[in-house]
């Protein structure tokens, strides 16, 4: 387990110095595991091959000792006609350093030394003819004595065993050679290690520096974002595909959704402040209308019969449009409460015809402005048609009723209205059409936005409402599975369209 000071001190490195840091020390085990398994390899190497010196050496001096009964190696020379080299020869033909040559008798003693070490001698163990036979002429290795390096000793066995010349030869050679060639290349590999860990912490540290570039443009702009500018976006990288590219994206479509809900938040509170004050000063009018006639009555100003009936009706009027505006109010709360919930609004569902509800916004507009022109027709023209749909009449009433208002409210006085009612393309429609001064795209696209008021480019009048008619009218008509349209252009007047799917179970009639 890595120590606390250890983990403090990562924890406190930047990103780029705890890569290079962790790079370097996979490196180093890396490093670390290959040379040792390199020089374990190379020990065993050099080991194998002392081992097959000393057992051809003493293959060697076995064979010119099974020549003759001799009591030293050395007489060999001395033998009539034989050409071949002393055992002292042959051994230090065959082998390199210093090396360790004896003669042993049956019972394991040392008969004669043909080859003395120049450096200490192996403590050799018992070996006996025996001892010697059961080895079968593998090496060991053996301890030196007065200390330092170890031998590795092969024993062979010559002449004939239960005779006076049947013994054994033992060479041993001494690893010193072996420990000096390894710890030599121990010294270079630590060398060239350290020079290499220092070669690759440089280049690590550049190269996990450029490629950290693109989190360090990711940094700033994460601080400029935090600073307020919500405008500013993440480069891309060029291969989308990889973790930056990802992490990119998904930062740029975190800011657009952060972006565009605070956008659409800023345009709610600022429909809701002039919600507000609108709602406030459409309370206030008819508020202040009935208190000044109250007050007027209780100071006396009132004297005929007559003045009381006028103000007690106009009292019933304003009284009158604060319960529309209440009404509303809460119909709108309610409507938002089922939204939440993801209820539809309770509907009282009948078999019915939209031209009853035509005829009815006919008879509404004729009353209300007897100076429009008010027609009746299909949708677009033509002769009306019947459009039988399963509906709430009263909820459908007060959809008619809002457009009617809003026709009204919204176009100067004497602008002919036209009705149409049928089907078309397999639903039923049932809309309203004025030659008004008409709505721009803008407006027409948050014209069913609760809260939003057109400007007073399509004429406000007294009557006009607060912004929540035709919120309304979207949100019924939504509860119906239908759908509110609305055609419009500047100086065009304005079209909208009420669209409910058919009833089944009764025939349609007319186009």
């Amino acid at each position: 387990m890595r120590p606390p000071s250890a983990r403090r001190a990562l924890k406190r490195l930047s990103l780029r110095g705890r890569l290079v840091a962790i790079c370097l020390l996979l490196v180093v085990a890396a490093l670390l595991a290959s040379n040792a398994l390199l020089v374990t390899l190379l020990q065993r190497q050099l080991v194998d091959q002392l081992d097959e010196r000393l057992r051809s050496a003493a293959t060697a001096a076995a064979r010119l000792s099974d020549l003759t009964d001799l009591t030293d190696l050395t007489d060999l020379a001395r033998i009539p006609g034989d050409t071949g080299p002393r055992a002292r020869d042959v051994v230090e033909g065959e082998l390199t350093g210093d090396v360790h040559v004896v003669y042993l008798d049956a019972e394991g003693r040392v008969r004669r030394t043909p080859r003395p070490a120049a450096t200490g001698a192996p403590r050799l163990p018992k070996l006996d003819r025996a001892a010697v036979e059961a080895r079968d002429e593998r090496p060991f290795e053996a301890t030196a004595v007065g200390g330092g390096e170890n031998w590795r000793v092969i024993a062979v066995p010559v002449g004939q065993a239960g005779t006076p010349a049947g013994g054994s030869i033992v060479v041993a050679g001494s690893l010193d050679q072996v420990g000096t060639t390894i710890r030599g290349l121990g010294v270079r590999m630590l060398v060239i290690d350290s020079l290499v860990l220092a070669l690759l912490g440089v280049i690590g540290w550049f190269a996990v520096r450029a490629g950290l570039r693109p989190l360090r443009r990711i940094e700033t702009t994460a601080a400029a974002i935090a600073g307020g500018d919500l405008s500013r976006r993440v480069s891309r990288p060029a291969s989308p595909r990889t973790e930056l590219g990802r992490l990119s994206d998904a930062l740029n479509g975190m800011l657009d959704r952060i972006e565009e809900g605070d956008a659409a938040r800023a345009a709610t509170n600022t429909r809701m402040r002039t919600f507000l004050a609108d709602a406030g000063h459409e309370l206030r009018t008819p508020l202040s209308g009935i208190k000044g006639f109250t007050e007027l009555y209780r100071m006396g100003g009132m004297p005929e019969r007559t003045d009381v009936d006028a103000a007690m009706s106009r009292i019933e009027g304003e009284a009158a449009r604060l319960v529309r505006i209440v009404e509303d109010l809460l119909l709108l709360a309610r409507l938002d409460e089922e939204a939440a919930a993801n209820l539809r609004l309770p509907l009282h569902l009948t078999p019915m015809d939209l031209r009853t509800l035509a005829a009815d916004a006919l008879h509404d507009l004729r009353a209300l402005a007897p100076d429009r022109t008010v027609v009746l027709t299909g949708p677009g023209g033509g002769p009306p048609g019947g459009a039988p749909v399963l509906g709430d009449e009263a909820r459908l009433r007060q959809v008619t009723s809002n457009l009617v208002g809003n026709a009204l409210a919204h176009t100067p006085p004497g602008t002919p209205v036209r009705i149409g009612v049928g089907t078309q393309g397999g639903l039923a429609v049932l809309e309203l059409s004025d030659e008004g001064p008409g709505l721009t795209a803008e407006q027409a696209a948050h014209v069913f936005d609760r809260f939003y008021r057109v400007d007073h480019a399509r004429g406000r009048t007294r009557d006009g409402g607060v912004g929540l008619g035709l919120s309304i009218v979207h949100s019924l008509v939504s509860a119906h599975h239908g759908r509110m349209e609305v055609d419009t252009a500047p100086g065009e007047g304005a079209t909208f369209r009420m669209v409910l799917p058919l009833h089944p179970d009764i025939p349609a009639t007319g186009s």
